[in-house]
């Protein structure tokens, strides 16, 4: 017995030594993937309140969940709709799901350098919130590509995800309406179609129009739809809307497929391997710019077709990890 308590308390102190080797010795926070909207707003926010000692893990959402319910990640970020089921889910596994607030210096940090926007969680959002919770927000957006998204589909595109809206039964589709549509177009061009719809319903586009390659002679039957991970808001959000296009625009699949969300979704139209793809309008114009992401290598082969939704950053952690705040990291 003694012999084996000594071997075990060896090897947990190996474990110890390997893991500090490797950098282990902070927190495990979950960032969201690589190239994606959610990592480059997580860095810029630990960036602003001074936190560099972590250790980071690059999943969505839903492995960043399931680290949360097994103890083995101390916080995740995750740009989320509100509410999240991801977040609902976690809060009834555990019972002591926690969001985190911002403080005032850090929302304008990230104001200034990353362009999100201060947003007031409401105590009422969740079950388990006791008071408002303060934090960032960018807007979801589709974009589309000017090589394989003529004018006419995408006038259709636009035209069916507002009027359409109500055969969309996740929660985030009640934001995709007149009144939000071009909400996250600025400084990007702007689909012709979509223009001409949203001008049809009273609507002043101001940003500039794309020109377009894609042509409805020359349309393809079957288009790919970039969403985000499993455990997030894009990937059940963008099958539903391809849903709703497909039951109302004739001749036209839409597929919608998981990704790593904003960033790969930009690159992969750039690449014209995806026709229609889900992002922050941060990385959007990034895109456009040749910023961040994408410094040096601009995308200039999309367009603005419509808001989704307003992309809240949730920071979340349970009771039991006795975080209150960033600080505390």
């Amino acid at each position: 017995m003694k012999k084996s308590i000594v071997w075990l308390m060896s090897i947990g102190f190996l474990a110890t030594l390997l893991l500090a080797a490797c950098g282990g010795g902070g927190s495990t926070i979950a960032i969201g993937p690589a190239g994606s909207g959610t990592q480059s707003a997580a860095n810029s926010i630990l960036e602003g309140a001074g936190i560099d000692d972590f250790n980071a893990y690059e999943e969505g959402f839903g492995d960043a969940r399931d680290g949360l319910q097994d103890g083995n990640i101390d916080l995740s970020f995750g740009l989320l709709g509100l509410p999240a089921g991801s977040v609902d889910d976690l809060q009834a596994n555990t019972g002591d799901a926690k969001l985190i607030g911002l403080s005032d210096d850090v929302i304008e940090y990230v104001e200034e350098n990353l362009g999100y926007l201060r947003y007031t969680i409401p105590a009422d959002s969740y079950d388990f919130l006791e008071e408002d919770v303060e934090t960032v927000t960018a807007y979801a957006i589709l974009v589309g590509n000017t090589n394989t998204i003529d004018h006419e589909l995408g006038y259709d595109l636009a035209r069916i995800a507002v009027e359409h809206a109500d055969e969309n039964t996740h929660a985030q589709s009640d934001h995709m309406t007149l009144e939000n549509a071009l909400n996250g177009s600025d400084d990007l061009l702007v689909h012709p179609g979509a223009a001409e719809y949203y001008e049809e319903q009273g609507l002043e586009v101001e940003g500039e129009l794309a020109d377009l390659s894609a042509t409805e002679a020359d349309r393809k039957d079957e288009f790919i739809l970039g969403t985000g991970s499993s455990g997030g808001t894009y990937y059940p959000l963008g099958g539903e809307m391809a849903t709703v296009w497909n039951n109302n625009i004739d001749g036209v699949n839409v597929t919608s497929t998981e990704t790593g969300a904003s960033v790969e979704n930009l690159a992969d139209i750039g690449r014209d391997d995806q026709d229609l793809g889900m992002t922050v309008h941060v990385p959007a114009q990034n895109a456009f710019s040749g910023e961040e992401d994408f410094e040096d290598a601009p995308v200039d082969n999309f367009a603005f077709i419509g808001h989704i939704y307003p992309e809240v950053m949730q920071i979340i952690t349970r009771e039991a990890t006795g975080i209150e705040s960033l600080e505390d990291l």
